[in-house]
């Protein structure tokens, strides 16, 4: 459909604030993180004199507000990449099982899946906290990546689930007839089928856990051992707070994900919308 005169300004109008809306914040958060302390409380669309000296202070752990950044980034990374690889197992197999292997109410464990999700995260903060007490699980890294695998494993054979039921049938009982097993079958003829899907997951599981930070919160403490999330979050309790430090830090903590994006964009895209149009 074209559009002509008034509706076509109109358009690109419509786009041209939503775009602006979007990068905005963007902008601005990378403006206060150029901007030296002196200047900060002096809001402007520019920066006079630009510095990288926020940055330098956050990877050299010179200021107090950032001593344990790259501790505090390993621990993210951490939880972000476990939680990935446990999802991709729970996720392959789960999805494997109910688009490969016939048996009475698949198809009712596949809806269930999705059926979780109506229930808010943070609803569950409590009971969540309580299970991990009691298993002395309070404080440690293990604790935040089992909530991540719980929160994140239905939608991950949800998808893989409905990915898998485009392979054909048939070629399940070509390897069969030349004696692939089962676990032959999974690794070698299931996996490399959808791996546009095990990309898109393995995207949305890291960037999940990545952000994560109600549970993060509730289950680590000390500055060693909580991630940046809840370490950018510890910057609100001052009165006093360098919001420019802030700024910086939450750029450099939001490079790997674009850069994640940017890599794997094309897979993303594939693996979430095949299999949604018949």
């Amino acid at each position: 459909m074209r559009l002509r005169g008034l509706r076509k300004i109109l358009f690109f109008g419509l786009c041209g604030l939503i775009a602006v809306w979007t990068i905005f914040p963007v902008y601005y958060m990378s403006l206060l993180s150029l901007t030296p302390w002196e200047d900060l409380f002096k809001p402007k669309l520019y920066v006079n004199s630009p510095t990288l000296e926020n940055y330098t202070q956050t990877l050299q752990q010179s200021n107090y507000f950032v001593s344990q950044f790259w501790t505090q980034l390993y621990n993210s990374v951490a939880i972000a990449l476990l939680t990935t690889a446990a999802v991709l197992i729970v996720g392959t197999l789960g999805s494997f099982a109910l688009a490969r292997i016939r048996f009475r109410g698949s198809r009712f464990i596949s809806g269930m899946a999705l059926f979780t999700y109506i229930i808010p995260s943070s609803f569950l903060s409590i009971p969540f906290f309580k299970l991990m007490a009691d298993y002395d699980l309070i404080g440690t890294k293990l604790s935040v990546i089992l909530v991540m695998i719980t929160f994140t494993s239905p939608y991950a054979v949800w998808i893989l689930w409905d990915y898998g039921k485009t392979v054909p049938s048939q070629i399940d009982e070509a390897a069969a007839i030349d004696g692939a097993g089962s676990w032959q079958l999974f690794f070698h003829i299931y996996l490399p089928l959808i791996l546009p899907a095990i990309v898109a997951i393995a995207t949305y599981a890291f960037l999940y856990s990545w952000n994560e930070y109600l549970y993060a919160v509730l289950f680590l403490s000390g500055e060693t051992n909580i991630t940046i999330p809840v370490a950018m979050g510890n910057f609100l309790a001052t009165d006093d707070a360098p919001w420019n430090l802030l700024m910086a830090e939450s750029v450099l903590y939001s490079i790997p994900p674009v850069i994640l994006y940017y890599c794997f964009r094309r897979h993303l895209l594939t693996g979430l919308v095949t299999g949604a149009v018949k």
